[in-house]
C-alpha cells in the first residue's frame, strides 16, 4: 500500500493519480477543510476515468505533528510519498513553516523507521541547492550555504532534507527530490497557477531573473520510479531547462492569448513598490525575499535523473500550453 501526504497539493495530486494509472493501492492524507472535488478535477484533465480512480482512494486526516496518530496511518504502508509542506516566502510564516516542513518530516520518518517502511521519497526543492559562491550551473553535489535575503521556506526544506538524510543513516530507503519552480493544472489561485489566472487578466511587468523549470506530471512519473528501482541514498534535481520569468510570462500569456508583458522591473523598481505594499491584497505583498527570487539568475543541470532512469523531461512550452488550454476550457 502506498500513502501520499500533501495529497490534495499539485504535486500530491499527480503523484496520486500516477500511483492509480499504474494499479497502485493507495492512502491518502489531507486536511479536515480539504475539498476533495478539486483532486478529482485534476484527474479528469488527463483521463476520461477520474471517478473510478477517484473512488479508489483511501482518505485520511492527518497531522503530521500527531505522534500517535502517525504511528497509525503507517499501518499496512510499505511506500511513502511524502508531498506534505507548507510554501510561503512571508517570515511571518516562520514558526508555521519549522513547524510543519521541519518536525512534520522528522516525525514521519521517525515513525517510518520503526514501521520499517520499505521506500520514502520526500519532495524538497531546488531552494535547498543554493551557495552564493558557486557560479554556473548547479547539480546535487551543491551544499547549502546562506545567503543575503535568505527566506525561511528555503531553510525550512533544507532542515526538512536533513531530517531525512538522519533518517537514511538510520536505515530508512529513502531518495531525494529537488524540483524546480513546477508547471502544471492544479490550484490557479497558488504557485505558477496563478500567474494563469493574473496572466488572464494581462500582466504589464516582467522580471528577469532566471530559473529551473519542470513540468509537474514530469516530477510525480520520476518519483515513482525512483522509488520502484530502489534508487535510495540520493538526491536528485528534477529540471526540463533554465528559463527567465519573462519568457514564462511571455509564453503564458500567448499561450492565452493576451499580450505579452513590455516593462522591466528591476530591483529598485520592485523595492520601491514595497513602499506601497499595504495597498496590494496579501497574496501579491513583495518583501525582500520574494525580490531576491524573482531577480536572481541561478541555472541548474538535471543530467543525474536523466542518465539515472534514461528518459527526458517533457518541454516546458508543451506544459504551458496544456496548463493553458485547461484553464481556457474551465472559462475561469
Amino acid at each position: 500500500m502506498n500513502l501520499v501526504t500533501g495529497a490534495t497539493g499539485l504535486v500530491g495530486t499527480h503523484v496520486l493519480l500516477t500511483l492509480l494509472q499504474q494499479g497502485k493501492k493507495v492512502v491518502a492524507t489531507k486536511r479536515a477543510s480539504s475539498n476533495l472535488s478539486e483532486v478529482e478535477k485534476v484527474f479528469s484533465y488527463y483521463t476520461n476515468e477520474s471517478k473510478k480512480l477517484f473512488n479508489q482512494i483511501i482518505w485520511r486526516d492527518v497531522d503530521l505533528n500527531d505522534v500517535l496518530g502517525l504511528d497509525e496511518l503507517l499501518n499496512d504502508i510499505t511506500s511513502v510519498y511524502h508531498c506534505a509542506a507548507l510554501v510561503s516566502l512571508n517570515n511571518s510564516d516562520r514558526n508555521q513553516l519549522l513547524k510543519i516542513n521541519v518536525e512534520g518530516t522528522a516525525n514521519l520518518v521517525n515513525a517510518c523507521i520503526q514501521k520499517k517502511i520499505d521506500s520514502f521519497c520526500f519532495v524538497s526543492s531546488i531552494a535547498t541547492l543554493q551557495n552564493p559562491d558557486i557560479k554556473g550551473d548547479l547539480d546535487e553535489t551543491v551544499f547549502w550555504k546562506n545567503k543575503p535575503n535568505q527566506n525561511v521556506y528555503s531553510l525550512s526544506k533544507y532542515l526538512a532534507e536533513q531530517e531525512v538524510w538522519r533518517a537514511m543513516e538510520e536505515g530508512l530507503n529513502a531518495v531525494i527530490v529537488n524540483p524546480g519552480v513546477i508547471v502544471g493544472p492544479g490550484n490557479w489561485n497558488r504557485g505558477t497557477g496563478q500567474l494563469f489566472s493574473l496572466s488572464k487578466k494581462g500582466v504589464l511587468f516582467y522580471t528577469e531573473g532566471v530559473n529551473g523549470f519542470v513540468d509537474v506530471k514530469d516530477v510525480a512519473e520520476m518519483m515513482v520510479d525512483l522509488c520502484d528501482k530502489k534508487m535510495f541514498g540520493e538526491r536528485y534535481l528534477l529540471v526540463e531547462n533554465n528559463y527567465s520569468f519573462k519568457e514564462i510570462l511571455e509564453q503564458i500569456h500567448i499561450a492565452l492569448g493576451k499580450k505579452p508583458p513590455q516593462i522591466k522591473a528591476g530591483k529598485f523598481f520592485l523595492n520601491l513598490g514595497r513602499l506601497f505594499t499595504f495597498l496590494l491584497p496579501e497574496n501579491l505583498k513583495v518583501n525582500a525575499s520574494m525580490i531576491e527570487t524573482l531577480t536572481d539568475k541561478t541555472t541548474y543541470n538535471s543530467q543525474k535523473v536523466k542518465k539515472c532512469l534514461s528518459r527526458s523531461f517533457t518541454p516546458i512550452s508543451q506544459s504551458i500550453g496544456f496548463a493553458a488550454g485547461v484553464y481556457k476550457n474551465l472559462g475561469t
